[in-house]
């Protein structure tokens, strides 16, 4: 099957030719040359090593450099495999952090517009332009993701953040040209929506394809900073630009997500085989594979291959142990996590904090605290569910304690600016803990489940039903607030608390099964560790559920 972009194959070689001198094995054993070939050595050897983190580049045989990597890249030195997976981690990071970047400044220029510029003088249309984005947002990231799945990640990304650039810019627009029609910023947002869901398929896809399941949480977790890191960016340029003219405040974060695609297209190698890489350890071809032809063709394919590692289709993807109570899981998480997205400073704007009003743009400034918050609520549930091994347990109890912490920020957030900086960080902590830890570890966990028997290519496809389903709650959850805050903001908070209950509540069969886990690793630690083998076999709970 051809793809477009895919690494295309190197020069055919006879696999003798490729063979060098016989290596030393980790053991001081040399090469057998009547083992079998390539699978033994290649694959299980890094296999094994993958559960202890940093994985190792292949044997010589597979560093091939491919003529279709990043073009930036191949003007550089050859780089060691740990350099590109720290690479691919950065630019992955800068990328979404751009692409969220690019989303705050209708939240940060909501007051500027209700205030002076019609027709959104009305809570609730400015609600529609949200609704408008999110909705065309979560249905675009069911076509990313079975295209992220078919074509090369690097230039699907790019495009998606250049064409992103241009669309954030087009709503902007209105202000220079002086519209005021309510049909063109809906389109603009529409547009807008349709081509950011390019982002998350795609990315959460390429570090999947680098780094395997052992302490994926924590790693993602740390990763996912790059929404609130985005989030705080944004907020901090769309504030800045606002004395300008809000319209600056978009055609800036327009420019910078565009510039960020140039640099993904040059410097961002989507698989380890489009820079001479053998697929990552848990990839199913490789582990599968019985001789070098077999091995060379996984390495030489990229995106493409034989059968077995076309994308699998959308049900197949949905009949995946976990993917449904999850993606359900997440509507009503990006729902409550995506409202304060998107109404946080407006909320701030109309509550007399410590006795006084502030400006559009101080709300802005102050509203970042929720996502420092929600920083460490994604590092903390990330390192939480991998010392448990209990990813849904992890995402439950954040969900529970995101409740009271909800009301308290509501009740008492008003007394003073201090007390309303500690209660909006904690409320962020416990609101986007579990919407990082699932949009991340559990999508990626669940994309390389044991169940897929061999079809490796289904991390894209899993993360668009899991993120997709999530954005339709994001898309209501700011939709329903414009029309309730017309009676008062004590409503919004209930409607967030009841969200957050069901959230929980829906991961009730997964806690069930994991909290026995728990208690029996707990029960057997001092023994394994006493036989220098406290992590022996422990790999997450969706890696081996069947």
């Amino acid at each position: 099957m051809t793809h477009w972009g895919a690494c295309p194959a190197p020069r055919p070689v006879s696999l003798p030719r490729l063979l060098p001198s016989p290596p030393s094995l980790p053991s001081g054993r040399p090469h057998d040359p009547t083992a079998p070939p390539l699978r033994p050595i290649a694959i299980g050897y890094l296999s094994n090593l993958c559960a202890d983190m940093p994985a190792l580049p292949s044997p010589a045989p597979l560093r091939l450099r491919l003529a279709g990597g990043p073009p930036g890249l191949r003007a550089l030195p050859a780089l060691s495999y740990n350099t590109h997976r720290a690479l691919v981690l950065g630019l992955t990071f800068v990328a979404y952090a751009l692409f969220h970047a690019s989303r705050k400044p209708p939240s940060i220029v909501k007051g500027e517009l209700a205030r002076s510029w019609p027709p959104f003088a009305d809570p609730a249309l400015l609600g529609a332009t949200d609704v408008a984005f999110l909705t065309s947002y979560s249905l675009g990231m069911f076509v990313a993701g079975h295209l992220g799945d078919r074509l090369d990640l690097r230039r699907f990304l790019a495009f998606g953040m250049v064409s992103s650039g241009a669309a954030v810019a087009l709503f902007g627009a209105g202000y220079f040209l002086g519209l005021h029609s309510l049909a063109f910023f809906v389109l603009a947002q529409v547009i807008a929506g349709l081509l950011q869901s390019t982002g998350w398929p795609s990315v959460v896809a390429i570090v999947g394809n680098w780094f395997c399941g052992r302490r994926r949480g924590l790693i993602m977790g740390v990763w996912n900073a790059h929404t609130s890191v985005g989030n705080i960016a944004g907020s901090l340029v769309a504030a800045a630009m606002l004395g300008y003219g809000w319209g600056w405040s978009f055609v800036v974060p327009g420019a910078l997500i565009a510039l960020g695609g140039a640099l993904v297209f040059f410097f961002l190698a989507p698989y380890p085989q489009c820079v001479g890489f053998d697929p990552s350890p848990i990839d199913p071809v490789s582990e599968e594979s019985t001789d070098g032809e077999d091995i060379i063709s996984a390495a030489a394919g990229g995106p493409s291959g034989k059968d077995r590692r076309d994308a699998v289709g959308i049900l197949k993807a949905l009949a995946i142990p976990g993917v449904v109570i999850f993606a359900l899981c997440l509507f009503f998480a990006k729902l409550v996590a995506y409202t304060f997205l998107y109404w946080l400073p407006f909320y701030l704007s109309q509550t007399a904090i410590g006795g006084e009003h502030m400006s559009a743009a101080s709300a802005g400034y102050l509203s970042v605290l929720f996502d420092v918050g929600g920083i460490a609520g994604g590092i903390l549930a990330g390192f939480i569910s991998d010392q448990l091994n209990a990813r849904a347990t992890t995402a439950a109890v954040f969900m529970y304690l995101a409740i009271p912490s909800l009301f308290l920020f509501h009740a008492y957030g008003s007394i003073s600016k201090v007390t309303n900086i500690g209660l909006m960080m904690i409320s962020g902590l416990f609101v986007n803990g579990p919407y990082a830890l699932i949009t991340t570890a559990v999508s990626a966990d669940l994309g390389t489940h044991k169940s897929l028997k061999g079809d490796s290519r289904a991390l894209a496809t899993v993360t668009a039903i899991i993120d997709g389903t999530g954005s339709l709650g994001a898309a209501l959850g700011p939709f329903i607030t414009g029309f309730i805050s017309r009676e008062g903001w004590d409503s919004v908070f209930v409607m967030l608390a009841l969200c957050a209950l069901v959230a929980a509540v829906l991961l009730s069969s997964h806690v069930k099964t994991e909290i026995p886990q728990i208690i029996q690793k707990w029960r057997n630690r001092s023994t394994n560790a006493q036989n220098g083998n406290a992590d022996a076999g422990v790999l997450p709970l969706l890696v081996e559920e069947s």
